[in-house]
């Protein structure tokens, strides 16, 4: 079971690297500009635009496929990591 999670694990990081790194760095970016006043030499209109999707015509979807695929993520990292599993317990005799 744990070597199917992850071959999904490791898949869906692969197809979801640049998606999230892009709405990671656009998020930091729009930030930088709007609320410290930051000249990036981009300005801010477009990178809300990559942030949302908008620029692809994805802004109705886009947050929702990241959403899921975090949750993807979450859910086969936390199978991975045994803390669900029990443990057997030892009888100690005193």
């Amino acid at each position: 079971m744990k070597r199917a999670f992850r071959k999904y694990h490791r898949t869906l990081a692969i197809i979801l690297a640049i998606p999230l790194v892009l709405t990671l760095v656009t998020g930091i970016a729009v930030s930088l500009i709007g609320e410290w006043s930051l000249s990036l030499g981009v300005s801010r209109s477009l990178l809300l635009k990559l942030h949302t999707g908008e620029i692809l015509h994805l802004e109705k979807i886009y947050p929702i496929l990241n959403g899921i695929g975090l949750l993807g993520m979450v859910v086969t990292g936390l199978s991975m990591s045994s803390l669900f599993t029990r443990r057997p317990q030892t009888n100690r005799t005193p």
